[in-house]
């Protein structure tokens, strides 16, 4: 029995700070920026990804079209793989929204044929010079590192305003329990951070038709991190010290976590991890594939043999050009730009290892990592669109080399088993 008392004061306490709250515009005021700055970003995130899916679809009916008509024209298995093109794409996820990652520094579409594909997959669309320098604003960063900001603005003068107010003592005098006072006064404060950061999020999210899990686990995980802040930011405004000492040791304590780690753990493991440039990869492609022109062609057809060798009984080559030769020497320029490629995506797969390492002493980055990873926009999710491409690509060289290395004659009907993308569906 002794419990109901304790539990009626813990209702009275919060009625009563709530009372106090909702006069305090200050608290109205960075609640209001909140969730305006929530909608902004999250409704951002839709527009982008919708613009992305529209974009997908309109190349899809395009590629179609484009390819239709092509092969319409072709007599010959080596024209009609030369003018061939096909998209793949990798759609955006239902919750890319909240976290756009890195589908705004890594390409998420190819028009490909069957060609060298290193030349082919490591080219992208130029990207926007302000998005380069600044990155784009989603709910991932207003998550990771603008509502800390917002809490250390609510939180860190909880009681030095009240001793310069003089009203301190009173306050613990009349409270029962010091400690609930202030607990209670965080509490509605950061729980309004959240409410406001959280529902347009929600909102957006069954609009997008996101799954319930990912939003579950989305909000449970700005629930934890904004918990931990706010914990922080209580236990520092516990202390005899001033507001503005106070504030001043928050925001040094962000900008460490959000901008010193993160900054000076890039360059670390960027000098750590060399990672070859996309651009060496291109050039030691192309150089290879124009030297081929110069080359004997049985120079070309032993290297194409030597990786191939159910060919090499038909790797010879009579006329001054033949197909087969030629798309020989296309497979020969990537193979001799095989070691860079393996080399550019084991680099990077390890960066991400050791920034993952790093996230842990850096919250920020840790949780625009972990709802990068919800919304599929990751490097991990790059890197497997990449090698969804990789496959298609060697499906198109086995269906064509047949043809090609045993001359079979030009069957157009042959082409309805042509190897099609297999792409996510569109959101």
């Amino acid at each position: 029995m002794s419990r109901l008392p304790s539990s009626a004061n813990g209702w009275a306490a919060i009625r009563r700070e709530a009372t106090f709250l909702v006069r305090d515009r200050a608290v109205l005021a960075c609640w209001l920026v909140v969730l305006c700055l929530s909608v902004l970003a999250v409704c951002a995130g839709l527009s982008e990804v919708r613009q992305q899916n529209a974009t997908i679809t309109r190349l899809l009916e395009a590629d179609e079209a484009d390819r239709t008509a092509v092969l319409k024209t072709q007599s010959d298995w080596g024209s009609t793989a030369y003018y061939s093109f096909h998209l793949t794409y990798d759609a955006p996820s239902d919750f890319a929204f909240a976290a756009l990652g890195r589908r705004d520094d890594a390409a998420w579409k190819h028009r490909v044929r069957m060609l060298a594909l290193e030349g082919q997959i490591h080219e992208r669309d130029a990207g926007h010079p302000v998005l380069a320098l600044i990155g784009r604003f989603d709910f991932a960063f207003l998550a990771a590192f603008v509502l800390p900001l917002v809490l250390i603005v609510l939180l860190h003068d909880l009681r030095a305003r009240e001793r310069v107010a003089g009203r301190h003592d009173l306050l613990v005098a009349t409270a029962g329990r010091a400690d609930r006072l202030w607990q209670v006064r965080a509490a509605l404060r950061a729980g309004g951070v959240f409410i406001c950061a959280a529902i347009p999020l929600l909102v957006i999210g069954v609009t997008a038709n996101a799954a319930a899990p990912t939003l579950l686990a989305a909000t449970s995980l700005l629930l934890v991190y904004l918990l931990a802040w706010t914990i922080l930011c209580t236990w520092l405004a516990a202390s005899q010290r001033s507001g503005e000492v106070i504030l001043a040791t928050l925001v040094t304590i962000w900008i460490f976590v959000g901008v010193i780690i993160p900054a000076t753990g890039r360059m670390a493991i960027d000098r750590a991890v060399p990672v070859p440039a996309g651009a060496d990869i291109i050039m030691t492609q192309r150089e290879a594939v124009n030297d081929a022109w110069d080359l004997p062609k049985a120079v070309t057809m032993d290297a194409f043999a030597a990786r191939h060798p159910q060919w090499a009984a038909h790797t010879a080559v009579d006329r001054p050009f033949e197909w087969k030769w030629y798309y020989a020497f296309q497979q020969v320029g990537d193979q001799k730009a095989q070691a860079l490629s393996e080399a550019y995506t084991a680099g990077r797969k390890e960066r991400d290892r050791l920034a993952g390492w790093l996230a842990v002493i850096a919250p920020p980055v840790l949780l625009e990592r972990s709802l990068q990873t919800l919304a599929g926009t990751d490097l991990r999710a790059s890197l497997a669109y990449e090698a969804r491409v990789r496959a298609f690509h060697a499906s198109l060289r086995e269906f064509y080399y047949p043809k090609l290395f045993l001359d079979e004659p030009f069957e157009p009907a042959a082409l309805d088993s042509m190897p099609q993308f297999a792409a996510q569906p569109l959101r």
